[in-house]
């Protein structure tokens, strides 16, 4: 991260911090070269991701199986207004009634897996790299190639992957409901008309807008969430640059007020990215149930 001997200065201090513990697919460790690289694995990305959507798996389980038919306690309360309005979201946009047994449950799983992901967000920005460093000392390797990113929302490939998936399943209900001659029809007619000669512009105004949404989709989400631990790690090198000189003698009190307000307003913006996720896949998908 930095050379021994001195601290890190705030620019080296953010550039470690936004570099993820990277694998090839043998799991050696490896330095990306391009921006697009399907060689690299976000190792820490893909942990985080799994280790936290099955905690929130069990935390639905355990409030299917503790739930009783009489008045609920507030545990079972909270988990069933959950489900409420992601069940009225989807009746809202599926009219399908076979494919909400589905779709509904997706949703839920969509929602509460990016919001526990997002909420990685609010853990101290240097409480589980300051882990593993020592684990990586430990196991005899240099600390300054310790690399943790704890927030997996905040890594491209992790909202590309998910927006990825959401295309998939968009595909699989078009040719579903409409058949695969009723879906192909529709990618060479909609939306300027049936004449041969516009069948080339219809179908590449088709794949645009499939690729618009999905990269829009994975953007969204990405680009706010990064954005959010970018903040972080700057009213985090508030309090270094506090430790650092005491003549600054405001810096104290504005790293307190900056990061007590940031993390109350990240609590709306991690929840309302995980709500625009999953009304963005109901929408989308209710879209291709739908004729152009």
């Amino acid at each position: 991260m930095a050379a021994e001997g001195h601290a890190p200065t705030a620019s080296e201090y953010i550039v470690h911090h936004l570099q993820h513990w990277q694998v090839d697919w043998s799991l050696k460790p490896v330095v990306q070269s391009a921006i697009v690289d399907f060689n690299v694995i976000n190792l820490d990305s893909v942990l985080y991701a799994l280790i936290i959507g099955a905690l929130g798996c069990f935390v639905l389980w355990l409030a299917a199986r503790k739930a009783t038919p009489g008045v609920p306690g507030r545990f079972q309360a909270a988990v069933e207004i959950l489900v409420e309005m992601v069940d009225n979201q989807a009746k809202a946009n599926i009219h399908n009634a076979a494919s909400r047994k589905f779709i509904a449950p997706l949703a839920l799983t969509v929602f509460v897996w990016i919001f526990l992901l997002n909420a990685m967000d609010m853990l101290p920005v240097d409480l589980l790299p300051a882990i593993w460093t020592k684990v990586y000392v430990a196991l005899g390797h240099d600390p300054h190639h310790a690399y943790m990113r704890a927030v997996p929302t905040a890594d491209l490939s992790t909202t590309l992957g998910l927006s990825t998936s959401v295309l998939l399943l968009c595909l699989f209900y078009s040719v579903k409901v409409k058949g695969l001659g009723g879906w192909g029809h529709e990618l060479i007619t909609a939306p300027f008309g049936a004449h041969p000669l516009l069948w080339p512009v219809n179908l590449l105004m088709q794949v645009i807008e499939y690729l618009a949404k999905t990269v829009s989709h994975g953007m969204r989400l990405f680009g706010n969430m990064y954005a959010g631990e970018l903040v972080f790690m700057l009213i985090a090198l508030m309090g270094g640059a506090m430790a650092a000189s005491f003549s600054g003698v405001m810096l104290p009190i504005g790293h307190v007020i900056a990061g007590t307000v940031w993390a109350i307003f990240h609590i709306l913006v991690i929840t309302l990215q995980a709500f625009i996720f999953m009304m963005l896949t109901l929408i989308y998908l209710g879209q291709a149930h739908e004729a152009h």
